[in-house]
């Protein structure tokens, strides 16, 4: 099980951190990803972290304002999102799989519910 948290409403160039937690004894070996969907959009890839947390791959979108972190002692993943825009605005979610390469939702096994972001202009 995966559950988000850390949404919530910021204005544009504010920095909110999420967290995700995860219950079960697979965390350290699953690879953990972040995706956004906004209304009426698809679901689109974020950032991912490998298992041992030393390869990341993010969107070009987030690069160098995201940083996707992890805590295999804690089995929570975290997403620091700073200088955040309007267009940042979706409901986040986290997501379990087998390799932070894959960036199609389809590659990812389990899911949280998700917590919505707003960024205000």
């Amino acid at each position: 099980q995966l559950v988000e948290s850390g949404g919530g409403l910021v204005q544009a160039g504010g920095s909110l951190r999420l967290s995700c937690a995860a219950s079960g004894r697979t965390f350290s070996s699953s690879a953990m990803g972040w995706f956004r969907q906004a209304p009426g959009k698809e679901r689109e890839f974020v950032v991912a972290i490998s298992r041992s947390g030393r390869n990341t791959n993010y969107a070009d979108s987030v690069k160098g304002r995201f940083t996707i972190s992890r805590d295999n002692a804690k089995n929570t993943v975290y997403l620091q999102m700073n200088s955040l825009k309007p267009e940042d605005t979706a409901v986040y979610y986290c997501a379990a799989g087998q390799s932070s390469r894959v960036v199609t939702a389809q590659g990812y096994d389990y899911w949280g519910q998700g917590t919505q972001v707003t960024v205000s202009s």
